[in-house]
């Protein structure tokens, strides 16, 4: 049991480790983003883009087996930081 446990948590901290890997490939690509929006005055602020990106990763979600609200609430954490870091 003990094993399983071990061998479960590694798996975990790997996939940890894979997130945060690509949420910060994803916040490279929101500075590129950032910079555009600054030179060519766009606010960093979106709602329909946000929203689109929202519909789209709750659909992905889903069929993942998580639910609506759990998704809203990471896309709304990555999204505060996401206008952080365009601004």
């Amino acid at each position: 049991m003990d094993t399983e446990l071990s061998s479960s948590r590694k798996k975990i901290d790997s996939l940890d480790k894979l997130l945060i890997e690509v949420l910060g490939s994803r916040q490279r690509v929101v500075k590129e983003i950032g910079i555009y929006k600054k030179n060519n005055n766009i606010p960093p602020l979106q709602p329909d883009r946000f929203k689109q990106v929202l519909n789209k990763t709750i659909s992905v979600g889903t069929k993942e087996g998580l639910s609506a609200e759990f998704i809203t609430e990471i896309m709304n954490a990555i999204h505060k930081e996401s206008l952080r870091l365009e601004k």
